[in-house]
This record gives C-alpha cells, structure tokens and sequence, in this order.
C-alpha cells in the first residue's frame, strides 16, 4: 500500500523507545506541545467516554491528562515498548482506574466495541501497516465512538533530510506518509466522516548537533530500511553541520515538524458499514481539510 520509505522495523521500534524511556520526558518539546493541543481539541466534542485508549501512551503523561478531564472513565495505557509503560506506571495515581497494557497498535489486543475514545498523539508515524491500525481502531470502538489522532506529515525534518543529501546517499531520515494517504486509509477501514488538517511547527537550534541528540535521547532516530547501519564518522558530520548552515536565520538552525491531526468515528451501524451498505457518508480525500 506504501512503499518502502516507509517501512519501519517493528523490533527496532520497540528496542529503541525502549532504550529511550528513562530520558524521554528531558527532551520531547515538541511531544508535549502537540499532545495539548490535541487535547484542546477534545474540547470542542460533547463525549463523556466510560473507557479511553491511550493508543502509544510514551510515558503516560496523555494517559494522565485525560484521567483528569474524563474522571468517570477509565484510562487503558497502551504502548509497544515496556520502557515506556514501566515510565507512566511511576506517573500513575492510586485513586484513578488506569490500566497498562504492552500491545501493538495494528493488533490490539482489547474486545470489539469495548472502546468510546482512541486518543492517539505522534504515534501512528512509527506503525507499519496504517490500514491494519485504523481496521484495529475501528474494531474496538464502539459505535459512535472517535478517533482522535496526531502524527507527522513528510515535510517533518525537510532541512535535515536535504542537508545529507548533500552529504552522501544513504537513508539518513525516517519518510512520513502523507495527509491525503493517511486518510485514505482511514476511509478504507470504514471509519465514518474523517477530517485533517497540517500545520508546521518549528523548533531552533544553535547547531545541528543538539537536534541530533534529541532525536536519539527521543528513541526518533532513523528506524525505516535501507538505512546505513554504520557509525557516522565525523567527516560526515562536519560536512552536514556545513550543508545545514544554509537554513540559518536570525542566529539560529531550524528543525521543522509537519503535524498533521485528524478524527474520526466510528459509524452508529458498524455491521452495514463493514458489509459496505452501511448508508455513511464518506468525505472524499480531495475534501479533508488542510489549513
């Protein structure tokens, strides 16, 4: 359905926000800025969810802020690596009813319509399979239930990716799918009235070195195939410092991010919308916002 540039190892994935849990919350900035405005999103949606799922909980500060505005549900973590669940259990209160859950995204491993809100930010950037995802989402809500989601457009880290282009061949920087791809994979699970839009957020740096070690104290280094599996000798890192020196501006090196945010639900008569005669409509991708 992709093509390679986005295929990503599964055991990589696992084995490197494993690594990266202790030191995750040090560095994800950005992390933290798109998960609240996802979350202010939720403000404009008249639900009151029993049971929510935390789809790639990281280190559970999500799962928190959601147990706090939703504090009759109950909060289901659920992250591939254990790292990371064993960070957000430390974040955990007694009094919620949160539970932790190590499971892969493109098979959850929860009961149909057992869910009424997927919550899922900067997260679906790093699954293999989109469309097994989005099925899984749409197995698990409840009719009625939303999807609410953020991940990374292909824009995300352009200047880094055109800086080792200059630099040599290989495969330096994960490939992110595209808005109009990802939704047609939301409206091939049959999830009912999807809507997206993008926005880029920049972060700065002095030099390019800083932005490297935050991606790999982020466990968000390069995982996709077809990348070198070397070390980076310092030739190379001198040579890419120069080539990214072209992006300065006011003093500073930019790092741009695409953050792409979309929802939607699952349809009231789940069995139709499967057998394909379900009676719901679906936007066509030329039709998903883009702001």
């Amino acid at each position: 359905m992709f093509d390679d540039r986005y295929t990503i190892i599964k055991t990589d994935i696992r084995h490197s926000f494993d690594k990266a849990a202790s030191r995750y919350d040090e560095v994800a900035v950005l992390q933290r800025e798109v998960a609240g405005r996802l979350l202010d999103r939720l403000e404009l949606i008249k639900l009151k969810p029993q049971r929510i799922l935390d789809l790639g909980c990281g280190t559970g500060l999500n799962s928190q802020a959601l147990d706090k505005r939703y504090k009759k549900a109950q909060v289901l973590s659920l992250d591939l690596a254990e790292g990371m669940l064993n960070k957000a259990r430390k974040h955990k209160s007694w009094f919620n009813k949160q539970r932790f859950i190590c499971g892969d995204a493109e098979a959850l491993p929860l009961a149909d319509n057992s869910i009424e809100l997927i919550f899922s930010s900067l997260t679906l950037q790093w699954c293999c399979d989109l469309d097994s995802v989005f099925k899984e989402c749409f197995r698990v809500l409840k009719p009625g239930g939303l999807l609410m989601f953020s991940t990374l457009g292909p824009d995300t880290l352009h200047e880094l990716r055109h800086s080792w282009k200059r630099v040599d061949d290989n495969n330096h920087v994960n490939a992110f799918i595209d808005m109009h791809d990802i939704g047609d994979a939301m409206i091939r699970s049959r999830l009912s009235d999807p809507v997206m839009d993008v926005e880029n957020i920049t972060m700065t740096y002095s030099e390019v070195m800083p932005l490297m070690r935050d991606l790999q104290i982020l466990g968000a280094h390069n995982m996709t195939q077809g990348r070198s599996r070397g070390l980076t000798g310092k030739a190379k890192i001198l040579a890419l410092s120069d080539a990214y020196e072209r992006y300065r501006a006011k003093g500073v090196l930019p790092a741009t991010y695409e953050v792409v945010y979309g929802h939607a639900w699952a349809p009231e008569n789940k069995e139709k919308a499967e057998n394909g005669a379900d009676g719901v409509f679906h936007f066509p991708v030329d039709q998903l916002r883009k702001r």
